[in-house]
């Protein structure tokens, strides 16, 4: 036994190198396998995380741009559309009333009319106009007007009512500020609305067409004319113009080539006695349509001088069928403009009135 044991244990030399070699070889390419993967592994993550990087930080910017930049909708724009045409001729004839300018003030709300024949505001603004004017006539046909619209009128409906009822310009009882003022304004206008300062003015002028089988027109107008109170009038520095005009071939209007006449109403017209004095101005177009030939174009108007005698004038004809179209009134004191009137107003938009009369 003990033989055998003593050479079981005796190992070989060789035995012993060969198997420290195979165990170096094997922890080298154990070494080099390790070393290998991890090599590869390394690299690999590398781009992957830089790719990853890349495409995350321009994807942000999209996000937040809409945040910073708001633009108006097409709708917000069109919520504020521009004044119409009809409120900035509502507003400039209010500012010219405001003035004392009435007649230019009607001018305005006449345009603004014919835009919108049914506009509530505009009558309304034309019969306060009128009131202011105390051509109280015009202010109650315009009132009437408004009532036989009916309470869907409104306040200018309740306006029309009191005023027709009443017989007075009746402010809206809301507005007890704005009635205050249009009374002080009223107080500082003359008899014609003119601003304070006018010697004369104009109270009322009535038309009438007397039907006559032998003229085309025949109709007369009677205007009342009034000094201012407390003024003295020299009757010798009064001038009065009225003028007739046609449209000629429904289009062109033209000073009248009818037979134009005046006469007074009242017996002195001196303003001495009688305030307002009447004047009656008639315009004759004879079926022929020809007026006399005597006279020229810009002679056919009544220019009236109190104390002379009542005057004819006509004027040669133009080509074309002629047509009454209507008046012009201007009243000069000492050569200064008083009052003036027109029908339809847009006569004063072609013809507006000199400040200063010329020389007869």
């Amino acid at each position: 036994m003990r033989t055998l044991l003593s050479r079981a244990t005796q190992v070989d030399p060789s035995f012993n190198v060969g198997l420290g070699l195979v165990a170096i070889l094997a922890l080298a390419e154990i070494f080099a396998v390790t070393s290998y993967y991890v090599g590869r592994v390394r690299p690999g993550g590398t781009p992957a995380q830089a790719v990853a990087t890349t495409v995350a930080r321009p994807a942000a910017p999209p996000v937040s741009a809409p945040a910073t930049k708001t633009a108006p909708s097409p709708e917000a724009v069109a919520q504020t559309p521009p004044p119409s045409l009809v409120d900035q001729l509502l507003r400039e004839g209010v500012q010219l009333r405001d003035r004392g300018d009435t007649t230019n003030a009607l001018a305005r709300f006449e345009e603004a009319l014919e835009s919108e024949p049914s506009n509530v505001t505009v009558l309304e603004e034309i019969a306060k106009t009128y009131d202011s004017m105390q051509l109280y006539d015009k202010s109650n046909e315009v009132w009437r007007k408004l009532h036989d619209i009916g309470p869907s009128a409104g306040q200018a409906y309740e306006l029309a009512d009191q005023r027709l009822k009443l017989g007075v310009s009746t402010p809206a009882t809301t507005d007890t500020g704005m009635a205050s003022g249009s009374l002080d304004a009223a107080s500082h206008r003359d008899v014609g609305g003119n601003p304070e300062g006018s010697v004369m003015g104009i109270t009322e002028v009535k038309a009438a067409e007397t039907p006559d089988p032998d003229a085309e027109t025949n109709l007369a107008l009677r205007i009342g004319i009034k000094k201012q109170a407390g003024a003295t009038v020299d009757h010798t520095k009064v001038k009065i113009l009225v003028e007739f005009y046609d449209t000629v071939g429904d289009k062109d209007v033209k000073l009248t080539d009818a037979d134009v006449n005046y006469e007074w109403l009242t017996p002195k017209h001196d303003w001495a006695e009688a305030n307002p004095e009447v004047l009656s101005v008639s315009y004759l177009r004879p079926k022929t349509g020809v007026g006399s030939p005597e006279s020229s174009l810009s002679e056919a108007a009544a220019t009236v001088r109190p104390g002379q005698k009542g005057k004819t004038k006509s004027s040669t004809t133009d080509s074309g069928k002629r047509k009454y179209l209507g008046y012009r009134i201007r009243i000069y004191y000492d050569d200064k403009l008083q009052a003036v009137q027109a029908e339809p107003s847009r006569l004063l938009q072609l013809f507006p009135a000199a400040e200063k009369s010329s020389a007869p």
